[in-house]
């Protein structure tokens, strides 16, 4: 798949693309990504993409007419475009899964103010990571870049997600690993009886166990 990112602040996503899973994805050539900067869209002699808001207020708008060029310039019938914005539909991990399956992807980030209203014409939906606000949607856009290329074939193994925390509802169960003690704390003993079926049952009951305990919200 292709992930294209429209920014104003390009830089940022360096080391984001040049370590880990991101890069093994791109050198393995099963993720390709794309760093747009909107600033080369303005029309303006100072690059300016911005400007005051119609009707007065605080802060600067991105204007509309440069973002709209920056998505035209690698739109095609394949592509999704989303922006990152505090009052899009939350990002989860079912939003995560349907994202890998496109063929494009197309994220703006952004940042003052937000986007003149009009940008709503141009895209396909809103997309948030919480109930917060960032000073723009680069580091938005990271984290749906991130978890979208792990679900990506090939990118890790399926059994690496496929009983992580989320994917059933539920929280991930307890992981441990050497040594069996630590700090007289020690791994559960069912961990250690090489007893499959146990391990099973253990870790399901861990999972309700947990999401009980720290998300309620998900068992509802």
């Amino acid at each position: 798949m292709k992930i294209s990112i429209l920014t104003l602040f390009p830089k940022m996503f360096e080391n984001f693309l040049s370590e880990s899973i991101i890069k093994r994805a791109i050198e393995k050539g099963l993720v390709q990504f794309e760093i747009i900067d909107i600033r080369t869209f303005s029309k303006l002699n100072n690059n300016q993409v911005d400007d005051t808001p119609y009707g007065g207020g605080a802060g600067m708008v991105m204007m509309v007419e440069p973002v709209v060029d920056a998505i035209n310039s690698v739109k095609t019938s394949e592509s999704k475009v989303f922006l990152m914005s505090p009052s899009g539909k939350t990002f989860k991990q079912s939003m995560a899964f349907s994202f890998s399956k496109e063929k494009h992807l197309i994220l703006i980030c952004g940042h003052y103010e937000g986007i003149d209203e009009r940008i709503k014409y141009y895209i396909d939906g809103e997309v948030s990571i919480g109930d917060y606000v960032l000073t723009g949607g680069e580091l938005a856009a990271m984290v749906v870049s991130d978890a979208v290329t792990r679900l990506v074939e090939g990118v890790i193994k399926k059994a690496s997600y496929e009983e992580e925390s989320f994917t059933n509802n539920l929280l991930d169960y307890p992981t441990y690993t050497k040594p069996p003690i630590y700090d007289n704390h020690a791994v559960p003993e069912v961990l250690l009886s090489g007893h499959h079926e146990n391990i099973r049952i253990w870790r399901v009951e861990e999972q309700i166990k947990k999401t009980r305990e720290q998300r309620p919200d998900l068992l509802e």
